[in-house]
């Protein structure tokens, strides 16, 4: 596709969504708060300005958004059934988004979690400080558009146990939603986050959900991202998280859904030895595209950081891995490692990987590198001629490639929820 047509989709499927939000403007939630109406107009118009991003920018090099450009989007219906099929729980506690809206009917009780709309009066000053609007576009139309979201606040050494924060998505038609999610730790707080994304129906959708997470000093929070939204769905998320002197912010994330999914990660480290985890896998079967971006911020001395992102790609799929490490100038004795491995199963399947390193400190420890390959006919052989079907035995080769991703996972919850996503994947895609 061309640069002009590939322009000409950006402009017309940013058109689109800004006449909804004409149309949404005086039924969106807070829109009576003055605050919240100009970070509303003022996304608005930052997205207006940039539109869709394009391969033309360098972020999105190997990445189209022409099925986001080219589908028409409906409003989400509002009903919402209490039968609806759910997943079975990943944690004791489970909290639900259906489109986009919190579902009380469908969630537990007891559980330190808030709808973000009910409490918008609250949150001048702290809702929209971490997401950028005016270089990221689609967290500008999330900022415009957003309905509803969760809202966690933990006290200062606060245990919020685990909780499953899982949006569902009913596909029936082309529908969108744009959840908009406000974490916020006290000083030397817990929280375990499970994050799923489920898609239930056939027609495709949109599913654009926004983080922000705040860490406060000695504060530690797990957050699993398990995407598994249905198969023509279209996946696009953002997480910010910014973590104060001595705490920690600890994610997976998972990919094994969404005919296109895209999530990125903005992580500040801004005191001495805060610390980030930013591992993940990717499971991409025939005709699905995959990509994990991240940028990580050392904005502060003695700060550690670990990624190690695996794909697995099958038929003709497409993985994607984008890693920037960003040493200011301050951060010395920072500690940073990237990895990214691929493991091909066709040879039509395709990764790109493009780890960075931006150092300005003299006084560092950072290294990168990436992989591919594929699966070893010796091992096959092995497990075949021990009377295992070659289906299974090549799952097992799979999963057993990307157990050492997530056996960085040490919490019980989040790690079983993510082995149960990936558990027999090749055996539902080898047809």
């Amino acid at each position: 596709m061309n640069a002009s047509v590939e322009n000409s989709l950006s402009e017309a499927g940013a058109a689109g969504f800004l006449h909804r939000y004409e149309g949404l403007r005086a039924r969106l939630p807070g829109i009576g708060l003055p605050w919240l109406a100009a970070l509303r107009d003022g996304a608005a118009e930052a997205f207006r300005a940039q539109g869709f991003p394009t391969r033309r920018v360098e972020a999105w090099k190997y990445t189209d958004l022409a099925p986001l450009t080219q589908a028409g989007f409906g409003e989400p219906l509002t009903p919402v059934e209490s039968a609806l099929p759910l997943p079975r729980h990943a944690a004791p506690k489970r909290v639900v988004f259906v489109d986009g809206r919190f579902s009380p009917e469908l969630s537990d009780t007891d559980v330190p979690v808030r709808s973000l709309a009910r409490h918008l009066p609250e949150l001048e000053g702290r809702l929209g400080t971490l997401a950028r609007v005016d270089d990221l576009p689609l967290v500008a139309l999330n900022t415009a558009l957003f309905e509803d979201g969760a809202l966690i606040e933990l006290a200062p050494g606060e245990d919020g146990g685990v909780i499953e924060l899982l949006s569902v998505t009913r596909a029936d038609r082309p529908v969108t939603s744009h959840p908009r999610h406000l974490v916020r730790l006290g000083e030397g707080a817990k929280l375990v986050l499970i994050e799923r994304s489920w898609g239930h129906g056939e027609s495709r959708y949109l599913h654009s959900p926004v983080f922000e997470v705040e860490v406060a000093e000695g504060a530690h929070i797990t957050h699993a991202r398990i995407q598994q939204e249905a198969r023509a769905g279209l996946h696009l998320s953002t997480v910010f998280a910014r973590v104060a002197a001595g705490g920690t912010y600890d994610s997976f994330l998972l990919h094994a859904g969404a005919r296109l999914s895209r999530s990125e990660a903005h992580v500040a480290l801004v005191g001495p030895k805060a610390a980030a985890h930013l591992n993940g896998a990717q499971l991409l079967g025939d005709g699905q595209h995959g990509d994990c971006t991240t940028f990580l911020d050392h904005a502060a001395p003695d700060c550690p950081s670990r990624q190690t992102v695996k794909t697995v790609l099958a038929g003709r799929s497409r993985g994607v891995f984008q890693g920037k490490i960003h040493v200011h100038q301050v951060a010395q004795r920072t500690d940073g490692y990237q990895m990214n491995q691929a493991l091909l199963l066709s040879d039509q399947a395709e990764i790109d990987s493009k780890p960075q390193l931006e150092i300005y400190a003299d006084d560092v420890k950072c290294s990168h590198g990436a992989t591919v390959g594929e699966l070893d006919e010796d091992q096959l052989f092995y497990l075949r001629a021990r009377g295992i079907p070659a289906a299974v035995a090549r799952s097992m080769l799979i999963e057993a490639f990307l157990q050492e991703a997530i056996d960085g996972v040490t919490e019980e919850s989040a790690q079983a929820a993510l082995s149960e996503a990936v558990a027999g994947w090749w055996e539902r895609n080898a047809a």
